[in-house]
């Protein structure tokens, strides 16, 4: 920090005219100098050297010179304009470092210095942000928290409680709207942010600052208490939303953010300041750096005094919803290792605006991969040169239909009709949560995706003495509501890596392909070939970074399968080229699958061999009762694996081709001498 801030010093300043839109010369030097003031007062506290407040006093300078002339920015965004930038999240985003710099030396300048900076920047900036902006100011989103976090830490550094207040609890101070009102509606009571992980990182920063700042300010407040410590949840759970270091990519993500990022470094340093766990210390050292604070120093010290211990990565459920009652983010791992096979149900709300298409949506990890993946958002943040940086026409068109995701779906249309505010009204109804040693398991279903039809889904995470690695049972049902009203059900499998080997005859499409569909996505995936299903079974293997996956399918009677890739109707090259694996019941009122995802085997082309390359299961059978299911793997050995989930805890019975499987509770393991 001090090579990068004694660099500038002595270097003409660059404070220019607002242009740029995101991603612009303008746009991102009004964000290095806003980094600059706000380093400057830390480098200041730290060394007591004048030269970085000088520094930080001269960018104040030209900006409040500049600032009472600024009009709305020439590239405004409709909704939320700014002056400095194309919309006021990021001149909010510019005050919330200022304010923290500034605060760091202001009692160390004279009377005049602080009266033209304060009356010529500060407070126009606070009132073009609160009273100028009252739409986004009292917004319960991620815009409103930055923005009442700006204006309340503004408060505090200029001695100003007014500012403070109107944060606090929104511009009528009724609580209505306002920083308090967001800790309560935003975050459900396990810590889980409404828009999911990606928002969720951007979110915290504003959050834990300005909380940071109550906490020093008027600790009579208990800000960190509030809502039973929901802030310091929220901090958890955002580290717990990740695999490998990069977070879950649902909703609009932008796929390569992770908790190396500027927002988590400070909630990880500020969640040890509070908390003293040390196994915060292994987050920040998987971080590879410290915020620059007080608190990140300390985490700096602490691992140096050899303190970290291990992160308790591990199943868990994350409720949505502020009272915890709109569906839940499931997360079953098989292990502790944050590398170590993992799978998320996606069975949350909306999400609001950047909520996707994909009610009951499943991704699934393994060594670092995502095998089944999420495409998150269609966007090249911050590149002028793809449609200015903004979402891509394709992130509604595409990346946000329910055919981009690993969710059935009914009639080549998407979930909700792809209104987001329909779908805000309805969430998914949530079974028992298991996590044992030997199964990890979450059912869910929803009535409302698509009129007349229920959507079921079944996830479980086994691990078996008798299988080379735990493996992933997915049961996926919809179901029409009367018995004459037929549908199309297609289920998609976006898998990572090479297709190496089927059981189904691939009929190729290798000279002309064609868009499998129009519209709700379909227009963008090539037809790449297609096939039948055997025997009621559809079998898959993939080999991805030396290690073999198939997914085993039991489907129903008449099932084709689809093979599909991205770049359909893509004349700009926007999309990346993925491939995607397709299970097709065409007219019909029931649709049933049940796939076991199965990692196995290595291909070394180094050393030159192979092993294991192909899949264990010789078939998988899926018996359905009135209130659960049972999966059968029936093994290459001859040996049978049965496992029984169902929709709640009670007594349940199903029929299978060896007779009836009963049990009591939400789940059940039999192997075949059982």
């Amino acid at each position: 920090m001090r090579t990068r801030i004694d660099a500038q010093i002595g270097e003409p300043l660059a404070v220019p005219v607002p242009a740029d839109a995101g991603g612009g010369y303008t746009h991102e030097q009004h964000k290095r100098n806003a980094i600059a003031i706000f380093e400057s007062g830390l480098l200041y506290e730290a060394t007591n050297d004048a030269g970085y407040r000088d520094h930080a006093v001269r960018l104040l300078d030209a900006y409040a010179t500049m600032y009472p002339t600024l009009g709305e920015h020439p590239k405004k965004k409709e909704q939320t304009p700014g002056r400095l930038f194309w919309q006021s999240l990021n001149e909010a985003w510019f005050l919330v470092h200022a304010a923290q710099g500034y605060e760091l030396f202001r009692d160390d300048l004279d009377g005049d210095t602080r009266a033209r900076l304060e009356d010529n920047f500060f407070h126009p900036i606070v009132e073009f942000l609160s009273e100028g902006q009252p739409q986004t100011f009292d917004k319960i989103h991620n815009h409103g928290t930055w923005a009442t976090a700006a204006v309340g830490l503004t408060g505090y550094a200029l001695d100003e409680p007014d500012y403070v207040e109107k944060a606090l609890l929104g511009l009528d101070r009724s609580g209505t709207g306002g920083f308090l009102r967001q800790m309560d509606v935003l975050f459900s009571p396990d810590g889980y942010y409404n828009e999911g992980p990606y928002y969720q990182r951007y979110a915290l920063m504003p959050f834990v600052l300005f909380a940071q700042a109550i906490q020093e300010n008027e600790p009579e407040r208990k800000i960190f208490e509030a809502r039973d410590g929901i802030l310091k949840k929220a901090i958890y759970s955002t580290i717990h939303q990740n695999y490998a270091g990069l977070f879950f990519p649902i909703n609009d993500a932008i796929k390569d953010k992770g908790i190396a990022t500027t927002e988590l470094l400070h909630g990880v340093a500020i969640a040890y300041d509070l908390t003293g766990d040390d196994t915060l210390l292994s987050v920040a050292q998987e971080q590879g750096k410290v915020a620059p604070t007080a608190a990140g120093r300390a985490v700096s010290a602490a691992i140096e005094a050899g303190k970290a211990k291990p992160f308790g990565y591990r199943s868990m459920r994350l409720v949505d919803g502020s009272n915890g009652d709109r569906g839940a983010l499931d997360i079953l791992r098989a292990s502790d290792d944050p590398k170590g096979m993992a799978v998320v149900a996606k069975n949350t709300a909306m999400g609001l605006g950047h909520g996707h298409f994909d009610k009951l949506g499943l991704l699934v990890f393994d060594r670092g991969y995502e095998v089944l993946r999420d495409y998150g958002a269609a966007r090249f943040l911050n590149i002028e040169a793809k449609y200015g940086g903004h979402y891509l026409r394709e992130n509604n068109a595409y990346a946000k239909q329910t055919i981009a995701h690993n969710a059935l779906v009914v009639d080549r249309s998407s979930h909700f009709g792809g209104d987001w505010r329909e779908g805000e009204n309805h969430a998914p109804y949530i079974g028992p949560f298991v996590t044992e040693d030997n199964l990890s398991a979450t059912t869910a279903g929803i009535a409302n995706a698509y009129p007349g039809v229920s959507l079921t889904r079944r996830v479980a995470l086994l691990r078996h003495e008798a299988l080379e690695a735990p493996v992933v049972i997915d049961v996926m049902i919809g179901e029409s509501a009367s018995a004459d009203d037929l549908r199309d059900f297609d289920l998609p499998f976006h898998y990572n890596g090479q297709l190496i080997e089927t059981n189904y005859e691939i009929k190729a499409d290798t000279t002309t392909r064609a868009p499998l569909g129009d519209d709700n996505g379909y227009q963008y995936l090539w037809k790449v070939g297609q096939a039948d299903a055997i025997d009621g079974q559809a079998q898959t293997t993939i080999l991805l970074d030396r290690r073999f996956y198939t997914l085993t399918s039991a489907v129903p009677e008449g099932t084709q399968i689809l093979l599909a890739e991205l770049g359909a109707n893509d004349p700009d090259t926007n999309l990346r080229r993925e491939p995607a694996l397709i299970l097709r019941s065409p007219r019909a009122t029931r649709f049933a699958a049940a796939t076991v995802f199965e990692p196995h085997g290595e291909y070394n082309p180094i050393q030159e061999y192979t092993l294991a390359s192909r899949s264990q299961i010789a078939r998988v059978e899926h018996f359905k009762g009135r209130t659960a299911d049972v999966v059968t793997l029936v093994l290459k050995s001859g040996d049978t694996i049965s496992v029984g989930l169902a929709e709640q805890n009670g007594d349940h019975t199903v029929e299978t081709a060896d007779g009836f499987v009963s049990w009591t509770g939400s789940h059940t393991i039999l192997s075949a001498d059982e």
